[in-house]
């Protein structure tokens, strides 16, 4: 799940194989709390994962209330919705690679 995602961005990282990382997932909320504390802990584990291994991560982790709010926000098919937050990790990991690379 979702809180797995910092220990895999983790491995991935360690390998010094890749430039960038991009997370993909979704939550979707229940009916407790529990939510609330998937979404901030996945999030701060994948900042701490970029910030000590010095390496962009997109963090492409939805949060939604339910399936169609999630296929609205992944889809590739404009019919279903217009944001692609995959598409969106992506774009932001590639631009914090490009700064990394005009301030050097």
């Amino acid at each position: 799940g979702a809180l797995e995602v910092p220990l895999a961005c983790q491995y991935l990282a360690q390998t010094n194989r890749y430039s960038a990382i991009v997370a993909l997932g979704a939550v979707i909320r229940g009916e407790t709390a529990h939510f609330d504390h998937v979404c901030e802990q996945s999030a701060r584990g994948i900042m701490n994962v970029s910030l000590e291994n010095n390496i962009p991560i997109g963090n492409g982790i939805i949060t939604v209330e339910n399936e169609k709010q999630a296929l609205a926000r992944s889809s590739v098919d404009e019919s279903l919705g217009k944001e692609n937050k995959g598409k969106e990790a992506a774009q932001a990991a590639v631009a914090m690679l490009r700064m990394r690379k005009d301030i050097k």
